[in-house]
């Protein structure tokens, strides 16, 4: 090798060790940072701005409650003991939650036990008997979040009963309920059962639970209350201990006949049930009023969707514009049943009463959200006439119905 290719060799051969020598005492590190908003949202956002349609907010037509005389706080009422109210977030399980309620102050009532109970444990397996009915009528079945208050009976019966703190219904981190997920996912499975035959009733109420355990979690088979190991069946049966024939559903429609037990022809009747006591509204109101004010509570349900419903004020009336209170009838009554101006929106807990001004207001505890807009949080206010022309159904204790 002659001198000049030799010193060329060993001059690219320091500058590429000097190379690697310089670069590797400064080696790079990397993090995780927040990604910040750019030029392009900018222009992404203006872009969508511009192509939005305008909206008008339409106002809602209600009642002015200025120079209404009403009550204002739990204070004015004479109201038996319940459970603390808690909300039913994003869901349409007011069914379970009010009679759920109405069955914690009966055992109080009756036994004198302080006991919070699992509204979700019912809805649970409610969800699993209408999947069940649902393969067994081949699809004509209505599959939907709402059901009446008297399923949590025969659900008591069949399944049992827990503690709330033995079942949430809730993921842990989860504030809310919410169940818009949960039940697409459901419906949309059983619409593709229904689509393709696959009627084999084990297979779906499989994957019904698995749905259900993926977003409120599976129920406990057994459970520790005061020391002792239950079952659900068995805390229903030993703990709560509550005979479910005791209690009557009261419904008030000309429809059917009256002084019979008819079917309440609603969608949330969804099993067809025909155990509702039909009644003359007269007769109707005056075993609603005369039980609460014996001392027993009641669940209801009945329209929400009312321009005398107002949860600023926490008040339910029926404004002298929409019909005077002389003229609720059983007509009246049936003309907006019968029209779908009265619909079954919601079920609730009556808990107390009060007179003012010769007129009955009946304390409400409510699991809707619009119950807790305002203190007092999760109750209303609702007077007589809105119970009258507005409330379809009512279950309580035998025995408030026979005196």
């Amino acid at each position: 090798m002659n001198l000049t290719k030799l010193f060329s060799v060993s001059l690219a051969a320091f500058l590429f060790f000097s190379g690697l020598n310089l670069f590797s005492q400064d080696k790079n590190k990397s993090e995780f940072i927040e990604p910040q908003k750019g030029y392009i949202n900018t222009i992404t956002e203006g872009a969508d701005d511009f192509l939005k349609k305008p909206t008008e907010k339409k106002k809602l037509f209600k009642v002015d409650f200025t120079g209404i005389d009403h009550p204002v706080s739990l204070n004015d009422f004479r109201y038996e003991w319940h459970s603390e109210t808690i909300s039913q977030g994003l869901t349409g399980t007011c069914w379970s939650f009010s009679a759920t309620s109405f069955f914690d102050s009966e055992i109080f009532r009756i036994h004198k036990k302080k006991i919070k109970l699992s509204p979700l444990f019912q809805v649970y397996w409610e969800y699993v008997e209408k999947a069940k009915r649902f393969v067994r009528e081949r699809g004509d079945s209505h599959f939907g979040e709402g059901s009446e208050g008297n399923a949590v009976k025969r659900l008591f019966v069949d399944y049992g009963c827990v503690p709330i703190e033995n079942y949430t219904g809730l993921l842990p981190g989860q504030i809310y309920h919410d169940h818009r997920k949960l039940f697409d996912e459901m419906n949309t499975y059983l619409q593709n059962v229904k689509k393709l035959g696959l009627w084999n009733e084990d297979d779906v109420v499989a994957t019904i639970k698995n749905i259900l355990n993926k977003y409120i979690g599976a129920p406990p088979e057994k459970f520790i209350y005061e020391g002792d190991e239950y079952t659900p069946k068995e805390f229903f049966t030993k703990v709560v201990d509550l005979d479910m024939k005791d209690y009557i559903d009261v419904l008030s429609v000309l429809e059917q006949p009256f002084n019979e037990y008819v079917e309440y022809t609603v969608p949330d009747n969804w099993w067809h049930d025909k155990s509702y006591y039909n009644i003359p509204l007269d007769v109707y109101m005056q075993k609603f009023k005369s039980a609460v004010k014996n001392g027993y509570t009641i669940a209801i349900g009945g329209d929400v969707s009312e321009p005398g419903y107002d949860s600023r004020s926490k008040c339910a009336i029926i404004p002298s514009w929409d019909i005077p209170p002389e003229y609720i009838d059983d007509n009246a009554r049936e003309l907006r049943f019968n029209n779908g101006t009265t619909q079954d929106d919601h079920g609730l807990h009556v808990i107390g009463y009060t007179e003012r001004n010769g007129v009955t207001w009946f304390l409400v505890k409510d699991s809707g959200a619009g119950s807790r807009n305002v203190e007092p949080y999760g109750y209303y206010f609702y007077r007589e006439d809105y119970v009258k022309l507005k409330i379809m159904d009512f279950m309580v204790h035998k025995d408030a119905f026979n005196k």
